[in-house]
């Protein structure tokens, strides 16, 4: 049940390399926020009292370039607070991990590791929801739209005598109440592993940034850009069974391991846990105000994202036919993506180790 989903790797036309614009404006939204807290929140002085090497960690790096952006932006803050506090810079140290699964493509993320780079790079392969590091030895983890990604598909909803059975559906958008709850339970699970790792990893007084897909307070999910998606994806696979290119049991027992929280959900996972205090949590903006959104990048940047837990389930055959019928749907219904990029389907948490 429990698998790696990881983007599509090389620098091809679908790849995850040319498709994550999204996402990296996501995270330059941020970067001034990150920037501030570490100014304000992060007491480099202690963190490299003992030596002068500080250890970051992105986790769900995929295969760049967006994990070398986010770890410079870090980087650059850190020595801005080192210097303003009159302290030494020549001789401090940076070593990067790159954390992603092992079916990642570490091969295209360290080919194009920045030549000019001023760190030392280092793979971890691995499930973020397990351990990665030694006890108390990073000083700073990242994790950017990484976070939603379900360590599995939530077990009940392929039991066909239960009544979380998610028939005609790939996911909670849409769904019944028990579809919706059995999602929430694993991410509860997973969110309690990931906090439980990273609370023995990261040293008292380190910091961690989230940045994670949200769903805001009283909004139904199939209002947000995931849920529009999702259900452009559902219905184009329900007219290649209408086809018969592929079965609708096929369907019946596909379902997307992904989830997006509520602040509040998440609030009271990190209370629960007791090692982290929050010094800042907050709903925002994915996306600049007056960003246009192109229907034909939005096509592109979900098959980067979702072609691999899409050929895992129904094979290589289908990929091509069933994002032009993605496609199809997107362009007929644009409005509703449009629509969609609402305010505060970002949520972006600053956790410092009690």
């Amino acid at each position: 049940m429990s698998g790696s989903f990881p983007m599509n790797g090389g620098d091809g036309i679908y790849s995850y390399t040319k498709n994550s614009e999204y996402q990296r404006e996501a995270s330059n939204n941020v970067k001034e926020m990150i920037d501030m807290t570490i100014v304000e929140k992060l007491d480099v002085k202690h963190l490299t009292f003992a030596s002068r090497s500080i250890h970051l960690a992105d986790l769900g790096c995929s295969v760049g370039p967006n994990t070398f952006i986010a770890m410079q932006n870090v980087m650059a803050a850190m020595e801005k607070k080192y210097y303003a506090q009159s302290l030494p810079s020549e001789d401090l140290e940076f070593q990067v991990f790159f954390n992603d699964h092992i079916s990642n493509d570490f091969n295209t993320l360290f080919a194009s590791l920045p030549v000019d780079r001023k760190y030392f790079g280092v793979g971890v392969p691995g499930s973020f929801y397990d351990r990665l590091f030694p006890s108390s030895s990073l000083h700073f983890v990242h994790s950017s739209y990484a976070l939603h990604w379900l360590s599995k598909v939530p077990e009940k909803l392929l039991d066909k005598n239960s009544s979380t059975w998610n028939k005609g559906k790939i996911h909670y958008t849409g769904a019944s109440d028990e579809v919706m709850k059995a999602y929430a339970a694993q991410f509860e699970s997973d969110m309690e592993n990931f906090l439980d790792a990273r609370a023995k990893e990261i040293v008292v007084g380190g910091m961690m940034v989230l940045i994670m897909q949200s769903l805001p307070d009283n909004i139904d999910h199939s209002k947000t850009p995931t849920g529009v998606i999702f259900k452009f994806v559902e219905d184009g696979l329900m007219d290649m069974v209408n086809a018969g290119i592929i079965s609708e049991p096929q369907v019946d027992m596909f379902n997307l391991p992904v989830y997006s929280a509520s602040a509040k959900e998440m609030t009271r996972l990190i209370e629960s846990n007791g090692c982290f205090s929050i010094e800042k949590m907050e709903l925002i903006d994915p996306r600049s105000k007056d960003a246009p959104i192109n229907a034909q990048a939005v096509i592109m940047h979900v098959r980067a994202a979702m072609e691999g837990v899409i050929v895992k389930h129904f094979g290589r055959d289908i990929v091509d036919d069933l994002f032009e019928h993605i496609s199809q749907k997107c362009m007929e219904d644009f409005h509703l993506m449009e629509s969609s990029n609402m305010k505060g389907t970002q949520l972006f948490i600053v956790l410092k180790r009690k």
